[in-house]
């Protein structure tokens, strides 16, 4: 179980990530771009990630990760709940949401040299 202030950590622990409010919820933001929300009522926390990257982790971890309805679930926006989620996961999660959108020098210096990009 991670709480909502680990999250806010994990987030704006990655490079030049920052956070602002966005409607009712708070948004993680890389250079203005968001690649995750917090605190909406019913969905905690938001990643936008890729089709192919959302498949894979609402197929592995179904009680966890969850598309969202209509068309930002297809556009790969997936919520994931933070009470059954382990801060691993959502470390992971984070950084593929954060390199999916953040430019391509920041995402590779993230994931090392010589790795490609998620």
């Amino acid at each position: 179980m991670t709480t909502e202030a680990k999250v806010r950590a994990l987030a704006l622990a990655l490079p030049e990530a920052t956070e602002a409010p966005h409607f009712e919820a708070t948004s993680f933001r890389i250079r203005k771009k968001i690649f995750a929300t917090l605190g909406e009522r019913a969905l905690p926390l938001v990643v936008k990630l890729r089709p192919d990257q959302q498949a894979m982790m609402t197929e592995t971890q179904p009680g966890t990760f969850t598309a969202i309805p209509g068309h930002w679930g297809r556009a790969g926006w997936t919520s994931v709940a933070i009470a059954v989620a382990d801060a691993a996961t959502i470390r992971h999660a984070l950084t593929l949401a954060y390199c999916n959108v953040a430019p391509k020098k920041l995402a590779a210096a993230l994931q090392g040299p010589g790795t490609a990009a998620p």
